[in-house]
């Protein structure tokens, strides 16, 4: 629809603001349903065994309040991206979403980058209606928060899953190596790069090569390490990782 929409505007308007606010928005909502599944689960698996102690709350009626007021500031977002009511609206996601990610136990998971990198990808959902309310009152543009989404939110969740679920439907080991580290400070630079250069106009030249060369890195790193681990000879039967597997993760065929 955000598709459709946009190639409608771009040729009856001229601009497509509204088909590219509505396809942002139906990803970041994405990102709350689904990372809101995946992190803390993940988390709770990796603590339990390596690290007893607090553990991430599980989904409950506060997430289900989270996920609405979301929807309804980002279809507010969608229609009026400017003026008192869509920036309180944006704000207040922005602080129940960080609220969210504080119960998972993300600090926590400094042990083990693999899980870490789930919780700094989604640390850019609420970066990004933080950034989007502020920019509804004028106080910043509203780049900073389409790229705290679409390069932070979008970008490192992307990466931070596709490097995990390589790993376990391969057969190897869920653990980060230097390689993979890297390929994540890449994704995470770019996206802060590229904040950065909507925020602070004076650099954004400087910044935006950062950005373009970080993200440009991590996802060629990717593509190099991982692969010839994609393309190779599939796993024997047993050896595929259940954690990462669908069915395990409850997200599969039903």
């Amino acid at each position: 629809m955000g598709n459709i929409l946009f190639h409608l505007q771009a040729h009856f308007v001229g601009t497509a603001e509204h088909g590219t606010r509505l396809g942002i928005a139906v990803a970041v909502l994405l990102l709350s349903v689904i990372g809101g599944r995946i992190v803390p689960s993940f988390t709770h698996n990796w603590l339990e065994q390596a690290s007893p102690g607090r553990l991430p709350v599980a989904f409950g009626r506060f997430d289900m309040i989270v996920l609405l007021v979301s929807a309804a500031a980002l279809l507010l977002w969608v229609a009026v991206p400017t003026g008192p009511v869509a920036g309180i609206c944006l704000l207040a996601a922005g602080a129940l979403h960080l609220a969210r990610l504080a119960r998972w136990a993300g600090d926590r998971t400094f042990g083990n980058r693999i899980v870490l990198i789930l919780h700094v990808g989604y640390a850019f959902v609420p970066v990004g209606f933080l950034l989007m309310g502020a920019s509804a009152f004028d106080l910043f543009s509203p780049t900073a928060g389409f790229h705290a989404w679409a390069g932070g939110a979008i970008g490192v969740m992307t990466i931070a899953v596709m490097t995990r679920a390589s790993l376990g439907h391969t057969g190897r080991r869920l653990e980060a190596s230097f390689a993979t580290q890297a390929i994540y400070a890449g994704v995470v630079v770019a996206a802060l790069a590229r904040i950065c250069a909507a925020l602070h106009p004076a650099w954004s030249m400087l910044l935006l090569h950062v950005a373009a060369f970080a993200w440009v890195a991590a996802f060629l790193g990717f593509a190099a390490g991982f692969g010839p681990l994609l393309v190779g000879a599939p796993p024997s039967p047993g050896a595929v990782n259940r954690e990462c597997s669908p069915a395990h993760q409850g997200i599969g065929s039903r």
